[in-house]
């Protein structure tokens, strides 16, 4: 791993342990009312009596409310972060709200941002690192009708392909070039809204979506020709993630300053990492529970059917964790900097113009926070999970 300190992690840990049980540890747990659970991570207990001021912490989504980020949701709303003796104040993200910026300002003390895009900022001169990595794989598609014979990416060559921009764009032409076409001239672009209104309509040959989102768009669309919902067998979708160019997406950043110079933003850091990771256990254990906050908290788009779909697509880019949720692999670390400096967009640029920096991340805080976790007998890794099967409704309802 690039993270130096890890091979102080076997130290340290006996020092971390000290704060796990300041901040919300196993005797504490024993003492809380007892709680009817589904799962070892249904259950949550009340602040500590060693907790007397929880510590505030701004979070900073990347868009709105929705069952993507609902373990951050579940987190707060069961008690999980108070657990840690902290007070999380989540906030929505916006198409011109920019996450990691947001944290480079101080507007935030932690954010959720897609690695390369956080990376760009980086290198731009914004001191972030990712702390957690909690989407380890990437949830995009490239999907279009079945009449259209797309199968594959080269079959996009001469077609309408709608991608979002903003730097959701990166692994559609880091696509087309590895299936030997040159994104600026083989295929057309179509700046796509976010949604598959294009596609549904025709005026597009293939759509950008995610797992978790436009593509249940569709499934809970009701297709004209045969007046009744579509269902999966009358699309093609292309996983960019099987085909060997998926990005790093959803990850946690920190402030890199802070988190060299002030011990007690390190330790927050450390303890919000183990209780978003404890809370993203809960939504492993207890999906309909943690759909149901999303919509409690007034999701905008999308029905309650719609997040739990979500909910359960999530839980396939987390799920399971063989490291332990939040580890950052190397492995796909390398491929998306890789992904990131070599995929040219339409005017020739490149999301990062030379490899990312020894400290852009670092597996020193999740490894400390894993262990908070796991002491407080949650399972970190989900080797057994498996997902729930939701049955699509019109317009998610």
């Amino acid at each position: 791993m690039k993270n130096r300190h890890l091979r102080n992690w076997v130290a340290a840990a006996a020092a971390l342990s000290l704060v796990a049980t300041a901040c919300g540890g196993d005797d504490e747990a024993d003492d809380a009312p007892d709680t009817v659970a589904e799962s070892p991570s249904d259950a949550t207990t009340a602040p500590p009596a060693a907790c007397t001021t929880p510590d505030p912490v701004k979070l900073q989504l990347q868009w709105v409310t929705q069952s993507q980020f609902a373990g951050y949701f579940a987190a707060a709303d069961t008690g999980i972060y108070e657990k840690y003796c902290l007070k999380v104040e989540v906030l929505e993200g916006a198409v011109e709200i920019v996450p990691q910026q947001q944290l480079a300002d101080g507007a935030a003390d932690f954010a959720i941002s897609w690695v390369p895009k956080a990376l760009a900022s980086r290198e731009a001169g914004a001191d972030i690192v990712n702390i957690a990595q909690v989407f380890q794989r990437s949830g995009t598609l490239q999907v279009s009708l079945k009449s259209s014979g797309i199968t594959g990416l080269a079959d996009l060559k001469g077609k309408k392909v709608g991608n979002w921009g903003f730097g959701n764009e990166f692994e559609v032409f880091a696509g087309l070039t590895a299936a030997g076409l040159d994104p600026a001239k083989d295929v057309e672009h179509v700046q796509q809204d976010f949604n598959m209104n294009a596609l549904l309509a025709g005026d597009i040959d293939a759509a950008e979506a995610m797992t978790y989102n436009e593509y249940a768009q569709v499934l809970e669309t009701v297709n004209p020709d045969t007046g009744k919902l579509y269902t999966a067998d009358e699309l093609n979708v292309i996983s960019y993630e099987a085909e060997g160019v998926g990005m790093l997406q959803d990850a946690i950043w920190a402030d890199g300053k802070k988190l060299a110079s002030d011990a007690k933003y390190k330790d927050i850091a450390i303890r919000f990492v183990a209780a978003s990771l404890e809370g993203w256990a809960y939504c492993r254990d207890n999906g309909q529970k943690c759909a149901d906050i999303v919509v409690a908290r007034g999701a905008p788009f999308g029905g309650p059917n719609h997040q739990l779909w979500m909910m359960n697509e999530i839980n396939k880019l987390i799920w399971p964790s063989p490291a332990g949720a939040g580890m950052i692999d190397q492995a796909a670390w390398d491929r998306t900097a890789k992904i990131a400096q070599e995929a040219k967009n339409l005017d020739g640029s490149t999301v990062l113009t030379k490899a990312p920096d020894a400290g852009s991340f670092t597996n020193e805080i999740v490894a400390a926070a894993l262990a908070m976790v796991e002491a407080n007998g949650v399972d970190t890794k989900g080797a057994g999970f498996t997902p729930a099967t939701v049955v699509n409704t019109e317009g998610g309802q």
